[in-house]
């Protein structure tokens, strides 16, 4: 990706981030919040963005799986698969 794609994604990313922090979800974003960046820092490097990316997603992965698990125990559904 080229790195104008890159922070457009980090981007989005921190939007989803924001929303998530807003509604109150759990989320773990300490990591993210280390490297001190943000999208709107264009001089940093594309692999500073890239790091980003990476630990904004995986927070947001792992809060959307936590939330998944909660709710499918609560409704004592079993989460249906994607079929392929």
């Amino acid at each position: 990706m080229e790195k104008e794609e890159l922070i457009h994604l980090h981007m989005l990313l921190a939007q989803i981030k924001k929303y998530c922090e807003d509604k109150g979800f759990n989320c773990d974003f300490s990591k993210y919040n280390e490297l001190d960046i943000s999208p709107f820092q264009v001089h940093r490097s594309k692999e500073e963005h890239k790091q980003a990316i990476f630990l904004l997603g995986t927070a947001l992965a792992s809060t959307a799986a936590k939330n998944t698990v909660t709710t499918n125990t609560a409704t004592k559904k079993t989460p249906k698969r994607l079929q392929g």
